[in-house]
């Protein structure tokens, strides 16, 4: 059995907890939006056409903020198209996911769903095939109170107070051949600090975000996020990552360190951001915003054809089934997201509802929770106050993709009267014992202790068989003279609540 040991100490701050780090993630893609979060025949719609079903289920998963409308779907995107009437809306084609775009869910209508699950407004303009001003309308739309030609034609169309979203996507993996669109960073670059220059003039604050590289392994990266900051650093706040991991070949090892790679993502943009700060002998420093992260079977996607010119309305797409090791994976990369919050201040699972993501539905039926919905939202209620920096001595082993990983992994946070550690073991055969010193935490009680495992690494919520995978108390936890002992399953996510 691997033995690890933990020692936590409160005084060792790596940031706040970020609420935004519990983002997620809704494009016009697939189902999501259509008979995902809103389908007016469904029993549970309400007068606005959402299921309240899925609504409960968004709460439950603890979405603070939610990118909008886009994703590849944004370059081709006419935000006009989408307010209004409904009955004067025009079907579109969409050219990234290749179906038809009814416009029937819009800004104002998305806006209304994010107030009703509570969750903050992320949005992104199109920078890719249009251009400064028609940003600088959406804006004016969406966040001017009343008076102007656009701010009046909100209120006409029966939403009287701004939406006052404050985050701001430049547009969507710019460095993406797939992108409708896309640009050299050169290019990109000049368009987006200009861009983000016109809108900052009409609001300073606003907070927004320049397309970083579209993953680790393009063949720009690196260089991708210089050439554009260097060109917009003086004009953005965030710089994006976008990074989706899979299981290939059997090699179940290396895709449960997939941590890892998301951590050298996240060096290798700090370092690039801080160098040409460094250059520009910057105070400023530009943080990042993770917003698309996930397991994504894109291998299988790619080979599944289910992206034709058929130009169906809402087809099923990306409708991945995820398992007991894509949950505990998708906990340890909100793990590492938590541990760098000290630059990664906001963040997105992509997606939220059956494209990709931990809610799914049927039309007319269930709506149900993914493996991977419980590792987010348990962590999302427990995680509060501050990240502090654990010292792990845990055994190690190799892994093809990755290198050296470590067999355990752990992220604590502290409040004032509570604290909660959240454990993986990466073993794919054994148990693991933990010990975790927390005396410098002042802990005298386990409040929780959540365990996600099976014996079937494979396992999976189903239609059929929505509650085969669920976490379940850990009964081995003690706490005793302040050292927290558990036992952890092979393949396994676990959280602990302490008092």
């Amino acid at each position: 059995m691997p033995r690890a040991h933990i020692v936590l100490d409160k005084q060792a701050v790596i940031a706040p907890v970020r609420r935004r780090t519990f983002g997620s993630f809704v494009e016009h893609l697939g189902r999501c939006v259509y008979t995902g979060i809103y389908e007016p025949e469904h029993p549970s719609a309400n007068k606005d056409g959402f299921r309240m079903d899925v609504v409960d289920l968004v709460r439950e998963l603890g979405s603070t903020t939610i990118r909008y409308p886009g994703g590849n779907f944004v370059s081709g995107f006419r935000w006009e198209d989408s307010v209004g009437p409904r009955e004067n809306r025009p079907v579109r084609r969409d050219l990234a996911w290749h179906s038809l775009e009814s416009n029937q869910v819009g800004l104002d209508e998305f806006a209304a769903w994010c107030r009703l699950t509570g969750s903050e407004l992320m949005l992104a303009v199109n920078v890719a095939t249009r251009g400064i001003l028609p940003a600088l309308d959406l804006l004016e739309y969406a966040n001017h109170p009343s008076g102007t030609a656009l701010s009046d034609l909100r209120i006409a169309n029966g939403t009287p107070h701004p939406h006052n979203v404050r985050m701001w996507c430049l547009g969507n993996e710019m460095d993406g051949p797939w992108q409708t669109g896309f640009m050299t960073a050169e290019d990109y670059g000049k368009t987006a600090a200009r861009t983000a220059a016109a809108m900052k003039a009409a609001d300073k604050d606003l907070e927004l975000v320049v397309c970083g590289s579209s993953g680790s392994g393009m063949p720009t990266f690196g260089d991708w996020e210089r050439t554009v900051l260097e060109h917009s650093y003086d004009h953005v706040d965030y710089i994006s990552c976008h990074a989706y991991y899979q299981e290939h070949d059997g090699d179940l090892g290396s895709f449960l360190a997939s941590a890892l790679d998301m951590d050298y993502f996240i060096d290798t943009v700090v370092a690039t951001a801080d160098h040409v700060g460094y250059k520009k002998r910057s105070a400023k420093k530009i943080d990042i915003s993770f917003d698309e992260w996930n397991v994504w079977y894109l291998k299988e996607h790619q080979e599944s054809h289910e992206v034709d010119d058929r130009w169906r309305h809402a087809p099923r797409q990306l409708e991945d089934v995820y398992s007991v090791a894509d949950a505990v994976v998708v906990g340890n990369l909100l793990m590492t997201l938590l541990n760098r919050g000290d630059r990664v201040t906001s963040a997105s699972l992509a997606q939220l509802v059956n494209v990709i993501a931990p809610i799914m539905t049927e039309p007319g039926g269930p709506a149900w929770r993914q493996t991977t919905f419980h590792p987010f939202s348990i962590t999302s209620r427990l995680a509060a106050g501050e990240v502090i920096r654990p010292v792990i001595d845990s055994p190690t082993y190799e892994t093809a993709r990755h290198g050296q990983a470590a067999v355990i992994d752990v992220t604590a946070t502290v409040d004032a009267d509570r604290a909660a550690v959240f454990l993986v073991n990466r073993d794919t055969a054994q148990p693991a014992h933990v010990t975790v010193d927390v005396r410098s935490l002042g802990s005298t009680r386990v409040l929780e202790t959540l365990t996600l495992s099976d014996p079937d690494v494979y396992a999976k919520n189903t239609l059929t068989d929505q509650t085969r995978v669920v976490p379940h108390t850990n009964a081995t936890t003690t706490l005793t003279d302040g050292v927290l002992t558990i036992e952890l399953p092979p393949v396994s996510w676990s959280a602990l609540a302490l008092g």
